[in-house]
């Protein structure tokens, strides 16, 4: 069983850090532990430290896999589920900020701000 280190202060700072600078305010961050496969051909799920946080009826996960590894994605509903199109990031910042933009990209899509060739 893979053990995977708990989130620190720093990647805590760096996540809220870059919300507050996205949507100008605070931001309830979640911290909460998810039961996920760290490879497709898992049998086993493991348990892994993740943030968590909504804003604009979209939720955010960051599911933290490994010492400076982390996967994301954002949601509408259970079956509305989207990512980055990147598995997984060794710099927590990058993760973040791709999120985030992947996000903006798809709700200007949804709206009709910008065309689907663009992506």
């Amino acid at each position: 069983m893979h053990r995977i280190p708990d989130i620190n202060k720093t990647e805590t700072w760096i996540v809220e850090t870059t919300l507050q600078e996205r949507y100008g305010r605070d931001l309830d961050l979640k911290l909460a532990d998810c039961d996920i496969r760290l490879q497709p051909s898992d049998r086993e799920l493991t348990s892994v430290p993740t943030f968590f946080w909504a804003a604009d009826d979209c939720h955010f996960v960051i599911f933290k896999t490994g010492e400076k590894h982390y996967r994301c994605q954002f949601y509408y509903r259970g079956f509305q589920q989207y990512g980055t199109g990147i598995r997984e990031y060794d710099d927590l910042t990058e993760c973040v900020v791709s999120l985030l933009q992947a996000q903006a990209d798809y709700a200007a899509e949804e709206a009709g701000i910008i065309s689907a060739r663009r992506r």
